[in-house]
């Protein structure tokens, strides 16, 4: 099987099981900041113990190479990776959804999430190789660290740095398996094993005289790639990301005709537009600089224990933070 239909199918396991779960680390956010359902984030972390299991699993059964991962560089900015983290977090509020959860709902007929998913993918392509790339090469050379340990592995023992973090998730997510979440669950399940799936997947199927550096499930630089490959399709291969984003399209469509829930939703007022715009274009600029998005970084690359990707989400926690509260405080303000 080529990557590219390989990861077309792994897209669309991960787009129907994203529908069906509802499955948005922004909500979960909300739910934790203003003392409402946790239920999302419970959801969260369930597929994030579920990745990193399998991801290091796949690890210790030799059916992959964590080592070769985008997310274990051997020197990174960890001012760009925080603060890119903070930007695209900050960009999920305003957009009111993240890459992943954009192309979801688009699915759905969402026209707000095309406007936000146009314009992340164009200023995540204007990040990596246009105007904007010297505004995020000159960021990315702050703070550069060479450290000797990439993963949380090479600090703490093995067992210990996969078991410690793997059982809090279970313990922040054991409500939502305990309860009447079932269904939610089991989509939070398979959208952690789909990430796990995707580095094997980018393993097995890479050439052995260029094997490529190793990839899972990613919404940023995939979708800006998307949209220069239906400009440039004839002088431009088609590859393993894009094809996991057209296929999370393609699954969240047949979910969607399965559930009855296509409805066609647009802006209702200026200020809602200037917001999709505004959040899709820190969202590509911010998942560029920090390297990955609420599920490159989020799942993918913290599945694999990466120090990098745990800065970077952690700057995505932050900025989704801050931007709830700001935005709390300006409704009651009324500013």
């Amino acid at each position: 099987m080529t990557p590219v239909l390989a990861g077309l199918l792994l897209g669309v396991v991960f787009g129907a099981a994203a529908r069906a779960g509802r499955f948005c680390l922004l909500r979960g956010m909300k739910g934790l900041l203003s003392g409402g359902d946790l239920s999302p984030l419970r959801a969260f972390a369930l597929a994030l113990a579920v990745a990193i299991i399998g991801a290091q699993g796949l690890q210790m059964a030799g059916l992959t190479d964590l080592a070769e991962s985008l997310p274990m560089r051997p020197r990174f900015s960890w001012v760009a990776m925080l603060a890119g983290g903070a930007i695209f977090g900050v960009g999920m509020v305003l957009a009111n959804a993240c890459g992943a959860r954009s192309v979801v709902l688009a699915a759905g007929g969402n026209l707000r999430s095309v406007v936000v998913l146009a314009c992340l993918g164009l200023t995540a392509q204007a990040s990596l190789t246009g105007v904007l790339a010297p505004l995020r090469l000159w960021m990315q050379s702050w703070g550069v660290a060479q450290p000797q340990a990439l993963s949380l592995a090479q600090v703490i023992p093995a067992p210990l740095a996969i078991g410690g973090p793997v059982l809090a998730l279970l313990a922040l997510a054991w409500p939502l398996i305990r309860r009447t979440h079932l269904p939610q669950a089991a989509a939070a399940v398979i959208v952690g094993a789909t990430v796990a799936a995707g580095w094997w997947i980018t393993a097995a199927t890479a050439d052995p005289f260029d094997p490529p550096i190793l990839t899972s499930v990613s919404f940023v630089g995939p979708v800006g790639d998307g949209l220069l490959w239906l400009m440039l399709s004839t002088g431009r291969a088609l590859v393993f990301g894009v094809a996991v984003v057209g296929g999370t399209f393609l699954g969240a469509f047949g979910m969607t005709v399965l559930m009855r829930d296509l409805r066609i939703e647009s802006f209702t007022t200026p200020r809602q537009t200037v917001k999709a715009i505004a959040g899709g274009v820190l969202m590509g600029f911010g998942g560029v600089l920090a390297l990955g998005c609420s599920i490159g970084q989020g799942l993918s690359g913290v599945s694999t224990l990466s120090l990098a990707s745990l800065v970077a989400f952690a700057g995505i926690l932050a900025g989704i933070a801050v931007a709830l509260i700001a935005t709390r405080h300006t409704r009651n303000t009324g500013i």
